[in-house]
């Protein structure tokens, strides 16, 4: 009767398991094609391609990691409400200034608000939760952090829809401006860490990762509200191509894995320097271990290296589209390339030589900089044919 009844249970399990697994694909299936439906006709070949490709992608990532699925319920779930309230509302242009739950929760600009806040208190809660070493503080840094990705992605599908709601020339996915591309940077980052995150089982590394994003976010409050860069603008001809919507997710995916890996390197680096000086340091020991933290900052540029290669090789079959040739020295393009070597070497040096520890993790830390010139500082400071991602 025993076995009768493990067996059974077994089954069940399977049973369930399958349930949920043809649910998700059929929900992502829906939301595909309900998109072909709305915008089907705008888009050509390519950009149907996109569709199928990131439906297909959503599919085996959810497949793999659990955790993205309830995510994906929750975004879509308040996303559809931001839609709803706006068809509610005769003016749908003003519809963010008189509904209650647009103002304060769903509309893109108050989701980023609420992703904000909840990335800086998430950085908080993590540090606390090292000092104080209570793992219910650890779960509720967790739980902030994941509803901070939520509200950046629902920030970012509702302003998709509000470009089109302004002028429906206006219309674009929401990867164009500085300002878009810093919320992008800012959930792909939280996401990336995550599912490391669940991977390593430790919740130590969170308060580092998140002194990134939240720089991030100030920069982007700095953005919004000293240069009202949050204002939906036209695009410039330039970014009218298919290219830039799998162009800047890869390149960012890019970016926000080697900004990881320089602050478990920061990480690093003051766990060892701190265990030299007093082994038993109850912060040491909240910490994983260095080779741990070796291994994740391996792991994460590896995964920003084959990222980054991939935004680099579209951007280049852009350009070639759009300015008739794959490679103009323009800043842009050639710090790109001084990121991709530095990240290069880096990876040679590790696999080739063998190099571990204080000197990679330094390495790290420079390479952000480097990185951090590349994205942010050649728009602040040089000019090209990429000038319209300037300050």
């Amino acid at each position: 009767m025993t076995i009768i009844n493990e067996i059974y249970k077994e089954e069940t399990k399977i049973n369930l398991f399958s349930i949920k697994e043809i649910l998700w694909i059929l929900f992502v299936l829906s939301g595909s094609f309900f998109a072909w439906l709305e915008v089907g006709n705008l888009m050509d070949f390519y950009e149907i391609g996109i569709l199928i490709a990131s439906a297909i992608s959503l599919i085996l990532v959810g497949k793999f990691w659990n955790s993205l699925k309830m995510l994906s319920y929750w975004v879509a779930g308040l996303s559809i409400l931001a839609i709803w309230e706006y068809a509610n509302y005769s003016n749908k242009i003003t519809a963010n200034e008189e509904s209650f739950l647009l103002i304060y929760l769903i509309s893109s600009q108050a989701a980023i608000m609420w992703m904000s806040a909840l990335f800086v208190l998430a950085m908080l809660t993590y540090f606390i939760a090292i000092f104080s070493k209570s793992i219910y503080v650890g779960k509720v840094a967790t739980v902030l952090t994941w509803s901070g990705a939520m509200f950046g992605l629902v920030g970012m599908m509702v302003r998709w829809r509000e470009s089109y709601i302004i002028n429906f020339e206006y219309g674009h996915i929401p990867v164009s401006s500085l300002y878009e591309v810093f919320i992008l940077f800012s959930v792909l980052t939280t996401l990336i860490y995550l599912y490391y995150e669940q991977k390593t089982k430790t919740k130590a590394l969170g308060g580092f990762v998140m002194l990134i994003v939240s720089a991030a976010v100030a920069f982007l409050l700095w953005y919004t509200f000293d240069k009202q860069a949050h204002v939906i603008q036209p695009l410039v001809p330039a970014l009218k191509s298919y290219w830039m919507k799998i162009h800047v997710p890869a390149n960012f995916i890019g970016y926000g894995a080697f900004s990881i890996a320089a602050m478990v390197g920061l990480a690093y680096l003051i766990t060892n320097k701190i265990s030299q000086n007093n082994p038993n340091s109850s912060f040491v020991k909240s910490m994983p271990s260095t080779e741990e933290m070796d291994d994740l900052m391996y792991k994460t540029i590896s995964l920003g290296f084959g990222f980054f290669t991939i935004a680099t090789v579209l951007g280049a079959m852009w350009a070639a589209e759009a300015w008739g040739g794959y490679w103009s020295w323009d800043p842009k393009e050639t710090w790109a390339l001084i990121v991709w070597l530095n990240y290069a070497a880096w990876l040679h040096i590790r696999m080739s030589k063998g190099w571990r520890g204080a000197p990679m993790a330094w390495w790290a830390l420079i390479g952000l900089l480097v990185t951090t010139f590349a994205f942010l500082g050649v728009n602040m400071f040089l000019s090209g044919l990429h000038s319209y991602g300037e300050l």
